[in-house]
């Protein structure tokens, strides 16, 4: 109760002031036109590369341990509201350096950072911090499956990289044949890398999948289900 009180009582704006003066002093407008370009000027960017950004905030970020989760969640959060895409990378460094305080109750938090400025950075970021939270469990993702935003979608489809022997395969081809019709490229590609991912763990096994439903998945899945096969 000390750090949630401690936290509403104004360490919020305090951190977030300071993150953003951290931030803002390495800003480089060239730069930072460059990054908006390949991002196909979806965002703003202040023009910061991820490891100056990482240096210069881990100081801060590292404070924060012991903090507790509705501290992480509320900074996150404060820190999605920021225009430049820099605060969205700030705040995944964040729950993902500080994962281990975040609870199964978190996830509905954290599915909503998946729809707000939504692109493939934040996303697959956020995907990671999920499958961590979730840690062999799937609490949510069978709605997320369902949702009628493509990213959750893709949510589902990815919380289990890098779950290896823990994986619930019965899942994940279940997932993948669900989805398998769908012609956004973002959910096909997703399909594709969270087969080719657990091929890692058992190569025999998706190389099987695939041949039998190469015919229900698309050119694009199969082929990256099959990259390293």
């Amino acid at each position: 109760m000390r750090h949630i009180l401690a936290y509403s009582s104004g360490m919020k704006t305090k951190l977030l002031h300071q993150l953003q003066g951290e931030l803002q002093a390495l800003a480089d407008p060239e730069r930072a036109s460059g990054m908006r370009a390949y991002m196909r000027d979806q965002f703003d960017y202040l023009g910061i590369p991820t490891p100056a950004r990482r240096a210069v905030l881990k100081p801060l970020l590292t404070r924060l341990k012991g903090s507790g989760h509705a501290c992480l969640i509320g900074l996150a959060n404060e820190l999605w509201e920021c225009p430049e895409r820099e605060y969205q990378y700030a705040a995944l460094d964040l729950l993902s350096m500080h994962n281990k305080e975040l609870r199964i109750a978190d996830i509905p938090a954290l599915l909503a950072l998946v729809q707000r400025m939504s692109w493939w950075d934040t996303v697959d970021a956020l995907a990671s911090i999920i499958g961590d939270v979730l840690c062999g469990q799937h609490d949510h993702m069978d709605e997320a499956l369902k949702h009628e935003n493509f990213w959750m979608r893709r949510i589902a489809l990815l919380h289990q990289l890098g779950w290896r022997g823990k994986t619930d395969h019965k899942r994940l081809y279940s997932y993948c044949l669900e989805l398998a019709l769908e012609k956004e490229f973002f959910i096909q590609k997703a399909i594709g890398w969270a087969l080719r991912d657990y091929a890692r763990h058992a190569p025999e096994e998706v190389r099987q999948f695939t041949q039998q439903n190469k015919s229900a998945l698309s050119a694009l899945s199969y082929r990256e289900a099959n990259k390293h096969l």
